[in-house]
């Protein structure tokens, strides 16, 4: 909520609107939520979730107002519905499950290499965590480091799945081959653990955020450093961007000619319109180049 509606408000939107899921116990958004809400200046929240949102926000209801845009992340049907209301309303894009992809040479901590895997697999059994480095015996100390550390974690089910299908290690033959692997995959997140991280950063073409050395570990990222989190997934990051204020920035083109300039251009319109078989176009520039006859 703070990753959008912070934006939203920089950019000078007039009215943020926010839903979040009810509790399913007590029917009402948790005092957390309400707060941030509050801090990030939204002006009305809702506590609705799923695809019910996106149709609400898209169409309007009897208590929810149509909006303009939506944007912001969600599960699997949340994607789907905004699939559907594009084009009746703006969307951000259509983020999937989260992945993070680790670049890691032999200097790497190995037990923050594996906490910052484990983070990321505990998402959903969707997320991908995969670790990318030139040096076997840190994959190996990962792997030795995960499996001491997952079963103590409350969400050790959902991390072991996700793990299972969709994380690991790949050994590369260098750095500059795990960079090209990491530019095909495009990741959402993309963690540089290496003695020069600088050096690579260069190097990158495609990432929803990069973060620059050990220290600059992903959670942060989730809550308190760097602009917004919410990132482009599943590949997307080769044309996409992450959330900014221009998301909520629209641009209109004002055409202003005088007499002269239009009488001067209207016959280059008009040939080009007669080219195009569009005789309307061409005799409406054509009346305009009488000017002044």
């Amino acid at each position: 909520l703070l990753m959008a509606a912070v934006i939203a408000r920089v950019a000078g939107v007039p009215r943020v609107i926010a839903c979040a899921p009810p509790d399913r116990g007590s029917g009402q958004v948790a005092d957390v939520i309400l707060a941030a809400a509050e801090i990030a200046g939204v002006d009305e929240l809702y506590a609705l979730g799923g695809a019910q949102a996106i149709g609400a926000l898209a169409f309007g209801s009897e208590t929810v107002p149509a909006v303009d845009k939506i944007v912001g992340p969600g599960g699997l049907f949340v994607t789907l519905a905004k699939r559907q209301v594009f084009g009746i309303v703006g969307i951000d894009g259509q983020p999937g499950p989260t992945e993070t992809l680790i670049i890691a040479d032999a200097g790497a901590d190995p037990a923050w290499v594996a906490a910052d895997l484990l983070a990321q697999a505990e998402h959903d059994i969707l997320a991908a965590a995969i670790l990318l480095t030139p040096s076997r015996e840190l994959a190996e100390a990962v792997q030795a480091e995960i499996g001491q550390r997952l079963e103590q974690l409350s969400r050790a089910e959902i991390i072991a799945q996700s793990l299972a299908a969709y994380g690991g290690a790949v050994i590369t033959p260098d750095l500059t081959a795990a960079v090209q692997a990491a530019n095909a995959f495009a990741a959402e997140h993309l963690c540089l653990c290496v003695r020069d991280p600088w050096a690579l950063v260069p190097q990158i073409r495609h990432a929803g955020g990069i973060f620059v050395g050990e220290h600059s570990f992903e959670v942060l990222g989730d809550y308190v450093a760097g602009p917004s989190h919410i990132m482009p997934t599943a590949g997307t990051a080769r044309f996409a961007s992450p959330l900014t204020v221009e998301d909520f920035i629209k641009r209109t083109s004002l055409i202003g000619l005088n007499a002269a300039t239009a009488a001067a251009l209207s016959p280059v319109a008009a040939r080009i319109a007669a080219a195009e078989g569009l005789d309307a176009h061409a005799a409406a520039a054509r009346e305009r180049s009488k000017i002044g006859d």
